[in-house]
């Protein structure tokens, strides 16, 4: 399941650091940028999670995930064939498709298979195939970026996610449902919808789980997207050298976030099990600060230190929201509590974030251009036989735009925190609710 997840994180990484590239080539403007990160890939994806999670009930959880591992990876394979935004953005969308069935049939696994206070742990374990897919998709892309061509890049990690797609069907086994509760195999059916959604709206805490965790994942996902984009225009740097910084960034910040996140809440969860509320509202309320500073240095080794703090600090919250939903919920409705969950996170974060952002960028770049900034810089860069000081109007502007547009993604996340820290009132009495129902029911 960490490769998995590595494949997943590596094929929506690798878009991020060839954006720059494929930006200049197919002449896409910022909010076009954003669709193709946001709304094409987001749209599918929110939509078929809870149809998937709901078959992810009642058939093979492992059959579920190669099958949609191999449609991701296809669709990856189909975007390096990609001549215009309508092919590229068609490939997103196939892209969204597969990895829709991902995270609730992983949450499933990992709620049927291990105890109540390792699920946050054994997520934030295979969740480092984030920071390692990260890292994987911005060496490949940045490598075939300068020495072949971007579309390669596509290639070889579409191919090697059609492998792991299968290594899946072959090795990972099913386990049995409620295992880790201690419910009879294949006793009770799973409840219908209806069912779950009374379930949410009788849990407070659950229901402002999910906002917050929706909430954070907007800002994050808008930093994540733009990151490298913001690198290459900010210190002027090539696609291959800002894909290294947007890796080791991201891959650190991620590493340790996840490992503070889900090990540190779970050993402070033995005292006090409001503590991973507690945890990601204060890692949401710290990261702003050393985001605001890291975006407006001129200094790449100091912004990189503090890029790398921010996202820590941001970073507390996932693993902690994954395991506090399976904590809420009935083993039978794990899988629809996390698609829930995805469903909000991706259409609020993945679609509307960087959608958002690339507006605001297209915005900001054309206050700060003098004269229309689209006809004269068409993908960010200066028309062919334009001034040099056209040139350098043309990418001070660009770099602005990106600049400001990541400076209001942050404010965010001061929103997220406030929603997880009102979600901790309720959150021992709704572990305290279920647990007692899950006794009563063995």
């Amino acid at each position: 399941m960490f490769l998995v997840c590595l494949f997943d994180f590596a094929d929506r990484s690798v878009f991020a650091v060839l954006a720059q590239t494929i930006k200049t080539e197919l002449l896409l403007s910022d909010l076009q940028l954003g669709l193709l990160q946001g709304l094409a890939f987001a749209f599918l994806y929110s939509m078929l999670g809870v149809p998937l999670a709901r078959l992810a009930e009642r058939k093979s959880r492992v059959k579920i995930m190669a099958t949609c591992a191999a449609v991701w990876s296809a669709a990856t394979v189909f975007c390096g064939f990609a001549h215009s935004f309508l092919h590229i953005a068609l490939g997103r969308i196939g892209v969204g498709v597969g990895e829709a069935g991902f995270i609730p049939t992983v949450n499933s696994m990992v709620g049927d298979r291990f105890k109540r206070n390792k699920r946050s742990s054994i997520m934030g374990i295979i969740m480092l195939g984030t920071p390692a897919g990260i890292l994987t998709g911005s060496l490949v892309g940045g490598y075939f970026a300068e020495a072949w061509n971007w579309r390669y890049a596509f290639y070889i990690l579409g191919a090697a996610g059609l492998i792991v797609a299968l290594s899946v069907l072959l090795i990972v086994r099913e386990p049995s449902r409620g295992l880790a509760d201690g419910a009879p195999p294949g006793v009770s059916p799973p409840p219908d919808f209806p069912a779950f959604l009374k379930t949410m709206r009788s849990k407070p805490s659950l229901m402002l789980i999910i906002a917050g965790g929706s909430t954070a994942g907007f800002g994050m996902t808008s930093i994540s997207q733009f990151l490298a984009v913001f690198l290459a225009r900010t210190y002027d740097m090539p696609v291959r050298e800002a894909a290294l910084y947007y890796g080791f960034i991201s891959a650190t910040f991620l590493t340790i976030g996840l490992m503070l996140g889900s090990f540190g809440t779970d050993w402070l969860a033995k005292r006090d099990e409001r503590w991973p509320a507690w945890g990601a509202a204060i890692g949401l309320s710290i990261a702003p600060f050393f985001y605001f500073a890291a975006f407006n240095v001129h200094n790449i080794t100091l912004a990189t230190i503090l890029l790398v703090i921010a996202g820590s600090m941001l970073l507390i919250f996932y693993a902690p929201t994954s395991g506090m939903i399976q904590n809420l919920l009935h083993p039978r409705m794990r899988a629809t509590g996390a698609a829930m969950f995805a469903m909000l996170y991706t259409m609020i974060g993945s679609g509307l974030g960087p959608t958002f952002i690339g507006w605001v960028s297209d915005l900001m770049a054309t206050g700060a251009f003098d004269g229309d900034f689209h006809a004269a810089c068409p993908g960010g860069v200066a028309i062919a036989g334009a001034s040099a000081s056209a040139v350098t109007a043309c990418l001070e502007a660009s770099a602005l735009g990106i600049q400001r547009a990541l400076n209001v993604a942050v404010c965010i996340f001061f929103i997220a925190a406030l929603l997880y820290f009102f979600a901790s009132v309720r959150l021992r009495n709704d572990f305290y609710e279920e647990a007692k129902a899950g006794a009563d029911a063995a």
